[in-house]
């Protein structure tokens, strides 16, 4: 039976007015999300009384339901089982996991069984690659699940274990890995907040600005844009109100760091946000937080409710007159908004369609105000640098790669985890003697930087892991994805799935994305199969560069990087059948 609208609707109308001029749009994605968790799905009456009450029309409340992956206009069940179908979790078996818990409940894809107990659906990434293959079961994470026993999967036990965390520094991740549970307590006692204290009580905003340019600190998201540029910019923009967005909206297959980061360091990320507050002149940040880290969103609920009983979140923070509040968002499930413009976008409860830059967001980001965004890893590294000054900042790493990365090695690796290391460390150096090197064969391909990567050879083993170095070599260090793939895999199917993962979550705003991206999984999944027609590479390439130069925002613009990566490696994989007896389908 469908839940009554006044049921669904009367707890949560008012938990979802943001502080904001416009209350009604940004209200509307956080009252959908707990409709869906009350109800398993969104009802018309909810739907309708969610319009009434938010005064958004009706066809947007539609429009905003049918873009996100986790949120259905139908009922689901009482347990909804996701299993990850990306590559690392491929490789490991994942999609035989999914079709054995199918027959097992005897059910398709995406069906739920008759008494509505179950539904079984093939997902993106959950972040959980070095726990491979894995899945969720609602809200709880099942690492390394049994292919071949389907009934632990359904039962839902817990088989997720502690990350792997090491790496030769151990500054970011000095407090992950360890299995206690964060407090403000054990934070403050290890030194947390001492560099809010230090900033707000000895620096001005401006000299904060200046030490996080000197250290020569950049995003770490990918983009590698100067911090300390992106925030001066922001704080010489015009306008009272400006805004700090944390983007943890982790998507990238093959990427689980800001999720270790926010599940085991949480006031690093709080204390980070309030010192780009304090120095952009922000008095309010946004943490957004992808819907597939549940235990992460736990985590920092619990720390800014504690950060704020503190003394470290609020108004007039550490006898200062500086204000900064955080408010903890969900996403839904859409890749794209990862993308910082479409974060935006849903954060003011709309669709995640990027937008055209210029404006760039330190003029007129959220709410059409000055925003500074930056991820989970970026804002860790902040404390740092400010506490200990930039010039102990730069003892490590190189002139143009300062500080420390954080890795995620993941695939046909003997220790999958995260990996901290001093930039201009080797590949070889953190696979063979950080990570217990290849499993199951000999190394045949890594894909650096996940599925908008590019894959690397035994041949870039030791090539210094650097900005700058890097570049030299065609590869892209993006988020630090590392994934391992030994000479037994099909990269042909690896290939395919990736350009499914794009195809699927393209949003569909621009014309060479959105036809590009399922042209290329179209070439790919007939590739794969065996069946390569004469011109199928030069097609590939041909859709590659048009995404590349045409496309709106960074999805497209690298959807097929690591297919054109491969083209260059490996010209054999997509030969076309019967004319190349040598080529490659290991």
């Amino acid at each position: 039976m469908a839940p009554t609208a006044s049921s669904s609707i009367i707890h949560l109308t008012t938990a979802a007015q943001p502080h904001i001029d416009n209350p009604g749009h940004s209200g509307l994605l956080p009252a959908l999300i707990k409709a869906q968790k009350q109800n398993g799905y969104i009802s018309k009456p909810v739907a309708a009384e969610i319009a009434r009450v938010l005064q958004v029309p009706l066809a947007e409340v539609y429009g905003v339901i049918e873009f996100y992956a986790l949120l259905y206009k139908e009922p689901t069940a009482t347990r909804v089982i996701r299993i990850c179908g990306d590559p690392a979790c491929a490789i490991a078996g994942g999609h035989a996991a999914l079709e054995a818990v199918c027959a097992s409940l005897g059910v398709s894809p995406n069906t739920a069984t008759a008494d509505g107990g179950f539904m079984v659906e093939r997902s993106p990434c959950l972040g959980l690659c070095d726990q491979a293959p894995a899945s969720r079961v609602n809200d709880m994470a099942l690492g390394c699940i049994p292919v071949a026993v389907p009934a632990a999967i359904i039962a839902a036990k817990s088989l997720a274990k502690p990350a792997v965390v090491g790496g030769s520094l151990r500054h970011l991740t000095r407090r992950c890995g360890t299995g206690a549970t964060p407090s403000l307590a054990a934070y403050t006692t290890d030194g947390g907040y001492s560099a809010l204290t230090k900033a707000v009580q000895q620096l001005t905003p401006a000299a904060v600005i200046a030490e996080l340019k000197s250290s020569g600190l950049v995003g770490r998201g990918g983009a590698a844009f100067p911090t300390g540029v992106k925030w001066e910019s922001a704080a010489n923009a015009s306008g009272a109100e400006k805004y700090i967005v944390c983007n943890a909206d982790e998507s990238e297959p093959g990427t689980f760091k800001d999720r270790i980061l926010m599940e085991d360091d949480p006031h690093a990320v709080l204390e980070g946000m309030a010192l780009a507050g304090y120095a952009c002149g922000a008095q309010r940040g946004y943490l957004y937080v992808r819907a597939e880290y549940p235990h992460a969103q736990q985590r920092l609920a619990a720390a800014i409710a504690e950060a704020a009983a503190g003394g470290y979140l609020g108004n007039n923070l550490l006898g200062s007159k500086f204000c900064f509040d955080i408010e903890l968002r969900s996403g839904a499930g859409a890749y794209i908004c990862g993308e910082e413009t479409a974060l935006f976008e849903s954060i003011e409860g709309k669709r995640g369609f990027p937008r055209v830059k210029p404006p760039f967001p330190t003029t007129a980001g959220l709410f059409g105000k000055p925003t500074v965004v930056n991820n989970v890893e970026t804002l860790c590294n902040v404390p740092l640098i400010i506490g200990a000054g930039a010039a102990a900042y730069r003892m490590h790493g190189t002139e143009k790669s300062p500080g420390s990365k954080l890795f995620c090695l993941s695939g046909d690796v003997a220790r999958p985890g995260l990996y901290e290391v001093p930039f201009g460390v080797t590949l070889r150096t953190i696979l063979d003697e950080m990570a217990g090197g290849v499993s199951g064969g000999t190394l045949q391909a890594v894909l650096f930087g996940g599925a908008a990567g590019a894959f690397a050879t035994a041949a870039h083993l030791d090539v210094p892991m650097t900005f700058e170095d890097l570049r030299k070599a065609d590869l892209p260090l993006g988020s630090g994805v590392v994934m391992v793939f030994n000479h037994t895999r099909n990269l042909r199917s690896v290939l395919e799935g990736l350009a499914h993962f794009f195809a699927e979550e393209s949003c569909g705003k621009c014309y060479p994305c959105q036809l590009g991206t399922v042209r290329q999984h179209e070439i790919l999944g007939r590739v794969a199969a065996g069946h390569a027609r004469a011109g199928d590479k030069e097609l590939l390439a041909d859709v590659g560069w048009t995404m590349l130069d045409a496309s709106l925002c960074g999805l497209g613009q690298t959807a097929a990087t690591a297919t054109l990566s491969a083209i260059k490696l490996w010209p054999e994989l997509f030969a076309p059948n019967g004319q190349a007896q040598t080529a490659r389908t290991s």
